[in-house]
């Protein structure tokens, strides 16, 4: 299992969708912005204001990109999908999933 070492860590939670997702942001050794989460199954969208790298580290989404490829896309353990900034995306959750996001600035 990946281990994150010296990392600035945000205590406070993200919470989103009455607590069906939730986040916690950290800015790694380099200085990337990102952030580790879970979201239990359900359906959301979200928005972007940086452009997004999702690591699926466990479970399986189905997730469509509003500014991308109009066809719904499944992505389970070790793969990822980017999201554009500025844009959106709806994300099927179909079992618990485990991520990692990375902003790209």
């Amino acid at each position: 299992m990946p281990v994150l070492k010296n990392v600035e860590l945000t205590k406070k939670a993200n919470i989103y969708f009455d607590g069906k997702v939730t986040s916690r942001s950290f800015v790694d050794e380099k200085g990337i912005k990102k952030s580790l989460g879970i979201m239990m199954p359900g359906e959301y969208t979200f928005g972007t204001n940086e452009a997004e790298h999702m690591e699926i580290i466990a479970g399986k989404v189905e997730v469509l990109v509003a500014c991308g490829d109009s066809n719904w896309e499944t992505y389970g353990p070790g793969e990822y999908f980017e999201v554009p900034a500025n844009c959106s995306f709806d994300i099927k959750v179909i079992e618990i999933t485990d991520y990692c996001c990375t902003y790209i600035g």
